[in-house]
């Protein structure tokens, strides 16, 4: 059985790019071009396309003493179930993808509605609405309405930053490629839902690259030698535009996430009710 934490409700869907063509009076034409878009210019909403994996990729390299010990600790909701039959028959798969425990048994940082944090939130399945300004980049996510800032007026990432839960971030264009790195995040944050960790000094690049005007690819590459014994290569995350989408407001409120523990997590993970 797939353990999944309560507020992840929603499957993505694949979306599907339609081909347009006309039928004339000799046969069907050719498919019609993609319509023009600047390669440079990644305004717009975006969300992820179906099928794309929740983290950086499905095999971490390997973590270091320290890392594992941080690890260790770790008790995601998300996953096969720990010791489960499931589990067992898929000894292939990494042991984060399977140590699922019950949410109200778990210690993910959500539960409590702490931020998601970097580059968490990217894994999430929320659409981000993103503005390109003179000096910057601003990021607005749809999961509890918060924006991200990469600064491209030239400066340099930060020698030694207060950690954020975001991080700082700078960027700047490589030929068609919008290259971002990010350092300073906060490491009581988790890498994805399946628990993987970073520390303090977690050095993230990411590459958004648009395809064409409804297609934009992000790979990441986390650099980290004090938790993992290499960098960690993220497999491609698709996004496709949303032209007619809007961002709504959705919030983790602890108000109604206390509510709902009380009401249903709690008592499917076998604890009396408070």
């Amino acid at each position: 059985m797939r353990i999944r934490v309560s507020f992840v409700i929603f499957a993505l869907a694949l979306l599907s790019l339609p081909l347009a063509a006309q039928r004339g009076g000799r046969g069907n034409a050719a498919a019609a071009p993609s319509p023009p878009h600047d390669p440079h210019d990644l305004t717009g909403i975006w969300n992820l396309a179906g099928g794309t994996d929740l983290s950086l990729s499905r095999t971490p390299p390997p973590l270091t003493p320290e890392g594992q010990r941080k690890f260790d600790l770790n008790k995601p909701s998300y996953g096969r179930e720990l010791g489960s039959a499931d589990a067992a028959a898929h000894p292939e798969e990494h042991i984060s993808r399977r140590r699922g425990v019950p949410p109200a048994l778990g210690n993910d940082p959500i539960g409590d509605c702490n931020p998601l944090g970097w580059p968490r939130l990217l894994f999430f399945g929320r659409p981000v609405e993103i503005v390109q300004l003179p000096d910057r980049v601003v990021q607005f996510w749809e999961w509890t309405h918060v924006w991200r800032t990469i600064w491209t007026d030239g400066r340099q990432l930060p020698k030694d930053p207060d950690l954020r839960w975001y991080g700082y971030s700078v960027g700047r264009w490589e030929g068609d490629t919008f290259v971002v790195e990010t350092v300073g995040v906060d490491d009581r944050t988790w890498v994805d839902h399946f628990g993987d960790v970073h520390s303090d000094e977690m050095h993230l690049t990411e590459r958004w690259r648009r395809l064409d005007r409804d297609n934009m690819e992000v790979t990441m590459v986390m650099d980290d030698p004090k938790f993992y014994t290499r960098p960690w290569t993220g497999e491609k995350k698709m996004w496709r535009l949303q032209p007619k989408r809007e961002i709504r407001e959705e919030f983790c409120a602890p108000i109604d996430e206390q509510s709902f523990n009380q009401r249903t997590r709690n008592p499917a993970g076998g604890l009396n009710k408070k």
